[in-house]
């Protein structure tokens, strides 16, 4: 388990004793990983090396070869990268397979590796549907943090709450760790990577704690924090400078600026003293929402069928599933507004007793967290102090992930 984060500048302290461990684990497990034999990385085959190997199906089409010949061009994955593949019209292979790659998206495949000019690819000679239960995790990247470590601080965390926050996110957890626990948090920008979810939302919980927990003063907790961006950026220059002006991935360019701009925002509200327990949990559901907006490989559809219990899913039934992608009915409601959704459920079905002011200002919070409306907020501005501090711990967080050596 890591001991500090963001630069080694906030500690990372875990109140969680061997007996409280177990029981976490326990009832809330890690996701199996894959073992050395579910590993495969062409790269490190030699060509003319026969290979089985299960994959992810990316994309396909039909190509023709100089001599007019059909062949399948096919790019498939596995959690170690893109691999590129062909298979020769043999026995009419083309229009044997064709349908398949249509119809499924998980495949059995053997073939012989071949290299062309420092590139490595597979010639196939069978490919079959793979029908039995797969676990993402051999087929998609995935973090490689320790889950195991992820999920105790985690609910570490949570057991810290006080009624009724903690019973809000026991009982949202009960019901969507198997999902929440390897859900990717993007597509592409940040945490897009099975695991990124749990990642992404203990690293927000992590600077809440050190606002909130570990400095006696929020605002200058705050100004600590814009500090080392300040010191990272200009890192950034200074190494580009040095590189001779190569051009490369600046990780805070043009966000100096909003980082004050929000810490403003935050001083009007100097009278109020944060609620720690409301704003943790509200950094717990203030993604949730992922859970029906994105879809891939090993995704269920609980999430769903908790928030429509009554309506015909049968469109769910048989999905074809492949890479990290937006879903197709997900994409049409956003996580955001899923966020306050669930949220609003698990209150009324577990029939907690919380006031209605407190319910609003988790669900600002979810609302908010996005900081500005160009960003997807669904309000203009933060309106409680729980609102800034939200939105400044996820802009932070989803952008240092990019800076971090292990993912």
């Amino acid at each position: 388990m890591i001991d500090s984060y963001f630069y080694d500048f906030i500690p990372v302290e875990v109140n969680c004793n061997e007996m409280e461990r177990e029981h976490i684990l326990e009832h809330f497990p890690p996701p199996t990983l894959p073992d050395s034999e579910e590993f495969f990385d062409i790269q490190n085959e030699p060509p003319g090396n026969n290979v089985k190997v299960k994959v992810l199906l990316n994309e396909f089409n039909v190509q023709t070869t100089k001599t007019n010949k059909q062949y399948l061009k096919i790019i498939f994955s596995n959690n170690a990268g893109t691999i590129r593949a062909k298979m020769w019209d043999n026995q009419d292979a083309v229009n044997k397979h064709q349908p398949m790659l249509e119809n499924y998206s998980v495949f059995d495949i053997e073939g012989i590796v071949d290299e062309f000019r420092g590139h490595k690819s597979l010639t196939i000679n069978q490919l079959n549907p793979c029908e039995e239960e797969i676990n993402p995790f051999s087929l998609l990247a995935y973090t490689q943090q320790s889950i195991e470590d992820l999920t105790i601080e985690l609910f570490s965390y949570l057991n810290e709450l006080e009624a009724p926050y903690k019973e809000i996110a026991l009982a949202a957890m009960s019901r969507f760790w198997t999902q929440f626990r390897i859900r990717p948090a993007a597509k592409g920008y940040h945490h897009n990577y099975l695991g990124g979810l749990l990642k992404h939302t203990v690293g927000l919980m992590r600077f809440a704690r050190y606002i909130l927990r570990l400095e006696e003063d929020h605002y200058k907790a705050t100004m600590k924090l814009i500090s080392i961006v300040e010191k990272a950026y200009k890192n950034e220059l200074w190494s580009q400078f040095q590189s001779g002006g190569n051009q490369q991935q600046f990780v805070w360019k043009d966000t100096i600026d909003h980082l004050y701009n929000m810490l403003q925002g935050m001083m009007e509200h100097k009278d109020t003293q944060p609620n720690y327990d409301l704003l943790i949990t509200s950094i717990l559901f203030h993604d949730i929402g992922k859970l029906l907006e994105y879809d891939h490989a090993g995704k269920t559809f609980e999430g769903f069928q908790f928030l429509y219990p009554t309506a015909d899913h049968s469109n769910t039934d048989n999905r074809k599933q492949a890479g990290i992608t937006m879903d197709e009915l997900g994409i049409m409601v956003g996580h955001i507004p899923y966020g306050v959704l669930i949220l609003s459920k698990i209150i009324e079905l577990e029939g907690i007793n919380i006031s209605l002011q407190s319910i609003h200002q988790m669900t600002h919070c979810i609302l908010c967290h996005h900081g500005l409306p160009e960003w997807g907020a669904c309000v203009r501005n933060p309106q409680t102090i729980e609102g800034y501090i939200i939105h400044f711990v996820d802009y932070l967080d989803s952008r240092y992930e990019n800076t971090e050596k292990i993912k």
